[in-house]
């Protein structure tokens, strides 16, 4: 019998604890991959280009076990903020976190998850590649609310300096698409993907 061995090519905490909670249980690799957008690229396109990067990174360093299926599961989630021009990554310093607070609170902005899953069999690797929009609406916030949210530390790993799941969901007043998205891996697409794709 072939067994099925899951590998997230993240060290995020957030991913490993939503796999977790789909009953999906993933030994977890450090991807080697450069996230510098290329000049003209689009949001959508960076998403699908580092998510299949990091996927293939990861798969390409594995041993394969004998009879052992392996799939690698990659993301990268990006905010984009309210105008579309703009791609906010994680802050570099408590200043561009505030800035990027002031930027999208009050207004809607777009969350972009690209995630890819790589099948690795043989010398061969299998991608399926998916992007996953959601729309987040931020509540209007005063600047010493945008300050102690920065202090608190929780913004400085984060795309757009927001968590969802943490404090920053004070900041936040309406999701449209799926939350998990936000948090940074879209489980309801991952999971059918899984199941329609790979059989999992």
């Amino acid at each position: 019998m072939i067994k099925t061995r899951i590998v997230l090519a993240s060290t995020s905490p957030r991913r490993i604890d939503l796999l977790k909670q789909a009953g999906l249980f993933a030994q977890k690799v450090a991807p080697e991959c450069d996230e510098t957008p290329r000049r003209g690229e689009s949001p959508r396109t960076l998403v699908r280009r580092l998510a299949r990067a990091k996927a293939e990174s990861v798969a390409r360093s594995l041993a394969q076990p004998p009879r052992t299926r392996t799939l690698v599961i990659a993301a990268d989630t990006i905010v984009v903020e309210p105008s579309g021009r703009r791609i906010l990554g994680k802050p570099r310093d408590a200043r561009e976190a505030r800035s990027m607070l002031k930027m999208i609170c009050g207004k809607t902005h777009v969350v972009l998850t690209g995630f890819c899953v790589v099948e690795c069999s043989g010398p061969s690797l299998k991608a399926s590649i998916h992007v996953v929009s959601t729309r987040v609406t931020m509540l209007s916030r005063s600047p010493k609310q945008i300050r102690d949210y920065v202090e608190s530390g929780e913004p400085m790993d984060k795309a757009g300096a927001y968590a969802a799941q943490g404090l920053g969901m004070n900041f936040i007043s309406e999701i449209r698409g799926s939350y998990t998205n936000v948090v940074g891996l879209p489980m309801a697409q991952l999971l059918r993907v899984l199941e329609r794709e790979f059989g999992l």
